[in-house]
């Protein structure tokens, strides 16, 4: 199989202390979903990067288990903490568990099964992401938990038919699979800049935009994007127990992760009965907002997590029962 590797990024700051709720995880307005989702309490989301700092402040109490499939620490399947930094970033934007210090996570009460299947300078094989998707589709937690949602933000040009086949199998077991779109974008988007995962249909594959929600300049575009969410300037966890700005597909995507873990919450009550994976995805697609972008470069749009409230709130007026008779009656006392 060929080889993988992390979707180039652009590490912006790093910092030894932050206290803030991050713009990306307000603009998406996780926020105000939190208290109908439990913060996402009771999901599992597992994260293939390059690891965690299992002792960062922000994400210790968040980590259930993990695994190494790298050639990294003499192989010891047991030690996946992150020599890299990227694989932290990442997972501090899915679950940062909310606190008076660090950042907040988009789902700051999930847990995260952590697979690192990219070594310490983000390199990888194939063959570890294909097992590490097994590994998080067949894992079961201590109280019968499964995972619910993979995140990945890593990519290779090639098609590998092994990695849609185990992507195609988890996808059936009823987890999500989010896939950053890659960073190859040349600004244009009538061309199309591939990289797998993220093309396959099977994913839900994730642009990026700024603050400003313009598309951001590196995201790739092609005809297999979803939607698009923060990915500039991205404030979250670091190694060392430090924090970063970065930027790139790969700080999208976890918004994405996270907002499924908060979803998934809202539509068990809602529906009461757990909803089947593309169901999830529709849930998710009805809360995106266009942004004035081609369907290549930006998909459905920007996730905005409240946006069916507030569109609920809007028509109320409109879905109130009708009554003809009391409209006449009132048309006769005009009279």
């Amino acid at each position: 199989m060929s080889d993988v590797h992390l979707i180039p990024y652009q590490t912006v700051q790093i910092l030894d202390t932050s206290s803030v709720i991050p713009e990306g995880v307000q603009m998406i307005d996780a926020p105000g979903l939190w208290d109908s989702s439990q913060k996402g309490a009771g999901n599992v989301v597992a994260i293939l990067d390059t690891g965690c700092d299992v002792t960062h402040p922000d994400l210790k109490d968040r980590i259930i288990e993990g695994r190494n499939f790298t050639t990294d620490f003499n192989q010891d399947i047991y030690q996946y903490t992150d020599n890299n930094g990227h694989g932290t970033h990442v997972a501090g934007t899915i679950a940062a568990t909310q606190s008076n210090s660090g950042v907040t996570g988009v789902a700051p009460e999930s847990d995260l099964l952590i697979a690192k299947v990219l070594t310490g300078s983000g390199q990888g094989k194939m063959e570890w992401i294909v097992d590490a998707i097994e590994y998080a589709t067949n894992w079961r937690g201590p109280q019968g938990e499964r995972v619910e949602v993979i995140s990945m933000s890593l990519g290779g040009p090639t098609d590998v038919p092994e990695l849609k086949e185990a992507i195609i199998h988890a996808v059936q077991k009823g987890i999500s699979i989010v896939c950053a779109a890659g960073n190859s974008g040349d600004g244009r988007d009538d061309t199309n800049e591939y990289a797998y995962p993220g093309a396959y249909n099977e994913v839900i594959q994730v642009g990026a935009i700024n603050f400003k929600r313009e598309l951001a300049s590196f995201t790739n575009t092609n005809d297999e994007i979803d939607l698009v969410a923060p990915g500039v300037e991205i404030l979250s966890t670091y190694t060392e127990g430090r924090y970063a700005k970065l930027s790139g597909t790969s700080m999208a995507t976890p918004h994405i992760s996270g907002a499924i873990a908060l979803l998934k919450n809202v539509t068990t009550e809602q529906f009461e009965r757990k909803l089947t994976e593309c169901e999830i995805y529709a849930q998710l697609i009805r809360r995106t907002v266009p942004l004035g972008n081609s369907k290549k470069a930006e998909g459905n749009g920007l996730l905005h997590l409240t946006l069916v409230q507030k569109l609920e709130g809007l028509l109320t007026p409109f879905t109130k029962t009708w009554n003809p008779a009391m409209k006449e009656e009132k048309t006769h006392q005009n009279k």
